[in-house]
């Protein structure tokens, strides 16, 4: 589904006039909404329509018609999967052209066409050093359930999220999908609050159909921040310290409580992770910062 809010509806006069169709919640919605209507979050415009279908009506798109591939998706999924457009890169991380979430995982595409898309993956401490995990949703098309870093996604074939320099693309996207999965607002995580220490190629199956080939810019941060998950996007969220992850790697190793990690955070656990959280704690994480090297796992 897409949403279209008609013009002029956002003025002062007329927020004034909505007051009584709308609850507290939503005339916070309604604010960020009219500053940045580019990139404000599905989920909370799905509030709105809700509060008042006539000015934030849903319209049908391929995504959600009868007839589209995978109709039996989940449908915030399936907007995702048909309406993002990737950034496809070649194995020295050069931009090569773009093309839908929904190819970009498709695993006979992945090896018929070698796509490789352009990805990042955050991992967010609070102030005691503890690294913010969340549980994905059960309704994610690949990797549904299983546990990973804070955040993980991909910049969008957009102006904002392709500048290199200084990785600000991948910097604004992980801003943005910050937002959308955990509700932490962006005063919460600046973009110069991420530090890039390296990237990663690697390729995973999720199961016969999906799956990854990604070339992941790997960001830290420390902050204490705000947290709402996304229901859509996230089933649970825990923050660990160190001997903590490695109890959940040994029960994910010895297969208990059905407990899985995804295999792009398992693959930054077994070769970067436990070495720069040292960093983290001695607060010296840029030191640990390879940005030169592609890192290229199995």
């Amino acid at each position: 589904m897409s949403f279209t809010a008609t013009s002029g509806l956002l003025n002062t006069a007329t927020r004034a006039t909505l007051s009584s169709l709308f609850s507290p919640e939503s005339h916070l919605l309604l604010r960020l909404f009219s500053s940045s209507p580019s990139t404000f979050p599905t989920h909370c415009l799905l509030s709105l329509s809700k509060a008042s279908p006539s000015l934030f009506p849903v319209r049908p798109s391929i995504s959600t018609m009868a007839d589209a591939p995978d109709a039996g998706m989940d449908a915030v999924q399936r907007r995702l999967m048909f309406e993002d457009e990737c950034i496809l890169v070649d194995e020295n991380d050069r931009v090569v052209g773009h093309d839908t979430k929904y190819n970009c995982h498709l695993m006979e595409k992945i090896e018929a066409e070698n796509l490789l898309h352009r990805a990042f993956s955050v991992f967010l401490f609070n102030s005691k050093n503890e690294l913010l995990l969340q549980q994905r949703s059960a309704t994610k098309v690949t990797f549904p359930l299983v546990w990973t870093n804070t955040c993980c996604s991909h910049p969008l074939y957009r102006e904002s999220e392709l500048i290199d320099e200084e990785c600000l693309g991948v910097r604004n996207a992980a801003q943005r999908k910050l937002l959308d999965e955990l509700g932490i607002p962006a005063e919460d995580v600046p973009v110069d609050c991420f530090i890039p220490l390296g990237r990663m190629l690697y390729k995973a199956p999720s199961d016969g159909k999906w799956g990854e080939h990604e070339l992941d810019y790997l960001l830290f941060t420390v902050r204490d921040v705000n947290v709402h998950p996304n229901p859509d996007e996230v089933a649970d969220i825990k923050y660990v310290n160190q001997e903590e992850l490695k109890e959940l790697l040994r029960k994910a190793d010895a297969g208990e409580e059905g407990l899985k990690l995804s295999p792009w955070f398992r693959l930054v656990v077994d070769n970067f992770l436990f070495k720069w959280w040292d960093h983290v704690e001695k607060r010296t994480i840029k030191e640990a910062a390879d940005m030169k090297t592609i890192h290229r796992l199995t």
